[in-house]
């Protein structure tokens, strides 16, 4: 059999660090690793591909690093113990994973629906193994949660990432790919048409490389937020944190310049009858009472998710009718207020700083590659979707050293369409930031020499 040469390009200009690539062999072939050699002289581990297999064919990944083009030939199975993702001691009590990527340092856990921060599923700590800092330190917050649109005033505030476990499945685990899926199902909230929604996610991580993809599947919906006709689109969440006073990213910056609106009035809204309703509810339930506590002082300073469980029809504080009630209000008043004329668009090329800004958020517009980054420390996070969002909801909360990037608009409004790809980058990108979007967005092409 002769074995195949594979030509990869770059339409780009600057290197390429460990990018994934794959590639089809006309043969079906056994073994699991095997090499293969560049026309520079480097030897790549060549993985081969389990799902989803073809007769008469072997499907491969490996990772190359090179700027422009280069070719590589498949020599044989692999005879020697190769480099490439390992799995390290976990730190959660439901971690499903933690890997070592050559590149990341990250846990993946399955969740516990136990309604708190720490219950949630998705990547609960991330860092590079460079830099050593965990993005997600306390394992309070997670990467890659999705909530609209089931997290909304609508319905009731369910928080799929807190209120349900996923199931994971391995698709495939070797040294060059780990690809993993999360199956999950929606707890039922207020909105008819939004009960009974299954999920499935799908995280890729190869070696070395300094981003990872995943993608989103929902069953299929339609509803009304934020007064608007919602069919299949969703709210993807990415949290990280710093504890009180500081922040992991201090700075917000969209492809081509940024337009958006300042503040949140929904949050304030939220927080104002989060303490009407402290102060003039008369539930007399035990959920009640433990949130009566928590609620009770500076409630700015808290974890957000503190603003919107009280109104949740999963905790169980309040009977539904009150939860209705309360929140209408909160949806009518948030609505008026976030079309007033005093809340302009601002359009700006320059990185906006969020922090400075009224509640600590602001609102882009509709965006395909957008980054968060620190002015000071280099650190970016970098995420291209192959279908723009709509809007986004960008949070730099230094009172309670909360980050958030969101696809969402005002009021909870999901804009990210359904089964859209996402890559997210991380490294010392600030200088760099556009360019490593334009990487994300234009693969290298591969095909047979």
């Amino acid at each position: 059999m002769a074995l195949p040469t594979i030509v990869l390009k770059d339409t780009l200009p600057g290197r390429r660090t460990n990018e994934p690539v794959t590639f089809t062999v006309d043969s079906e072939l056994q073994e699991d690793l095997w090499t293969a050699t560049t026309n520079t002289g480097e030897t790549l581990t060549c993985q081969r591909l389990r799902a989803n297999p073809v007769p008469g064919k072997t499907n491969f990944i490996t990772v190359a690093t090179f700027e422009g083009s280069v070719e590589l030939t498949l020599t044989g199975p692999a005879t020697q113990h190769v480099e490439g993702i390992t799995e390290r001691e976990p730190v959660e009590t439901d971690a499903f994973v933690r890997l070592d990527t050559g590149y990341f340092d990250l846990e993946m856990c399955s969740g516990t629906a136990e309604g708190t921060g720490s219950s949630k599923w998705g990547l609960r700590h991330f860092s590079t193994l460079k830099e050593g800092i965990d993005l997600l330190p306390s394992g309070n917050n997670a990467i890659g949660g999705f909530y609209g649109p089931f997290f909304t005033p609508e319905n009731g505030l369910i928080n799929p990432p807190e209120h349900t476990t996923v199931d994971i499945e391995i698709i495939e685990r070797g040294p060059v790919l780990h690809h993993y899926r999360m199956n999950g199902t929606i707890p039922d909230g207020l909105l008819d048409e939004l009960k009974g929604k299954t999920f499935s996610i799908d995280w890729k991580f190869t070696h070395g490389t300094p981003y990872f993809t995943r993608s989103y599947r929902v069953d299929d919906f339609q509803t009304v937020i934020n007064g608007r006709s919602i069919t299949n689109k969703i709210t993807v969440g990415d949290e990280f944190e710093a504890g009180q006073g500081n922040v992991v990213f201090d700075r917000f910056q969209a492809y081509g310049g940024t337009r958006y609106r300042a503040g949140d009035p929904y949050a304030a809204e939220l927080a104002k009858m989060v303490d009407e309703t402290i102060a003039t509810s008369t539930s007399n339930t035990a959920k009640f009472e433990e949130f009566r506590r928590q609620l009770t002082g500076n409630i700015e300073a808290a974890h957000w998710d503190l603003y919107w469980r009280l109104f949740s029809s999963w905790e169980g504080a309040l009977d539904n009718t009150e939860i209705r009630k309360r929140l209408a209000r909160v949806r009518a008043d948030s609505h008026v207020l976030a079309d007033l004329p005093d809340r302009q668009w601002a359009i700006t090329e320059a990185p906006v700083d969020v922090s400075a800004l009224p509640h600590e958020t602001i609102f882009p517009g509709p965006a395909s590659k957008t980054a968060e980054f620190h002015s000071e420390l280099d650190r970016a996070m970098i995420w291209w979707t192959s279908a723009p969002s709509g809007a986004f909801q960008i949070v730099q909360r230094r009172q309670s050293g909360w980050v958030n990037w969101g696809t969402n608009g005002e009021n909870e409004c999901p804009e990210l369409p359904v089964d859209v790809q996402i890559k997210t980058a991380y490294g010392m990108f600030t200088d760099s930031w556009q360019h490593v979007a334009d990487q994300l967005e234009t693969a290298p092409t591969a095909h047979r020499a």
